[in-house]
């Protein structure tokens, strides 16, 4: 089952991302709604009700919190100023911004308020969600067979595999962004990992990833011009 929740996300990314491409938004928007919905189900369902185990992460402390707070936001500022002071002014991602436009109109995402909405979800919510997965579930879980150190690294590359489809479809697979970014998802979630394992809580890892998507999503608005406008 481990094995599985380590795979799950990239084949559901891959179908609802790439295979429906150009298929209805409804379509799509579904398919993406239960596949993440069976994804964030498994650990509860396999840990509470299959092996009968405490859910101990309800039980999480504030420990680590400050920690994540400043990874989160020094990657945010990187972020925000390369940007505009690097990426922007030279043109890198303007192949990436159109590919993004056309995936978020497919997505049914046409509107600025639903853009806003669409970022709010995903730094607040999906966030706290990826980081009971990821760190909870599959890195706390890897931590029973192999050491803290393979698990991080086991982790994190799982982490970052389903992110690689959605960087591929934006960039192409020979782009140096595309694992450029694909490697800094990874580093992140051995950040987080590591975070969890010293802090034993989610919410420094949450905070962190809080951060970081909220830049994505800021820089994505700004790369998509006066689309949504």
């Amino acid at each position: 089952m481990l094995g599985v929740a380590m795979v799950l996300p990239l084949v559901i990314t891959w179908v609802y991302f790439v295979l429906l491409s150009g298929s209805h938004p409804a379509l799509q928007r579904g398919v993406a709604i239960v596949g993440k919905s069976v994804q964030f189900a498994l650990p509860v369902v396999w840990v509470g009700l299959i092996c009968r185990e405490r859910l101990g992460w309800i039980a999480a402390t504030w420990r680590g919190v400050s920690g994540g707070f400043g990874f989160g936001l020094l990657v945010f500022v990187t972020m925000i100023v390369g940007w505009h002071q690097v990426l922007e002014p030279r043109g890198e991602l303007q192949a990436a911004a159109d590919e993004i436009r056309t995936k978020v109109i497919e997505l049914g995402v046409d509107s600025l308020v639903g853009y806003l909405a669409l970022g709010i979800f995903y730094s607040l919510v999906h966030s706290l969600l990826e980081e009971y997965y990821w760190r909870w579930y599959v890195f706390g879980r890897l931590r029973r067979y192999v050491s803290v150190n393979w698990a991080i690294l086991l982790s994190s590359i799982a982490f970052a595999s389903h992110h690689v489809i959605l960087l591929t479809t934006y960039f192409g697979w020979f782009s140096p962004w595309t694992w450029f970014f694909s490697v800094s998802v990874a580093v992140g979630g051995a950040f987080w990992a590591w975070l969890y394992q010293r802090s034993g809580s989610l919410y420094g890892p949450w905070i962190s990833h809080l951060l970081i998507d909220a830049a994505i999503f800021l820089i994505g608005f700004q790369m998509m011009g006066d689309f949504l406008m």
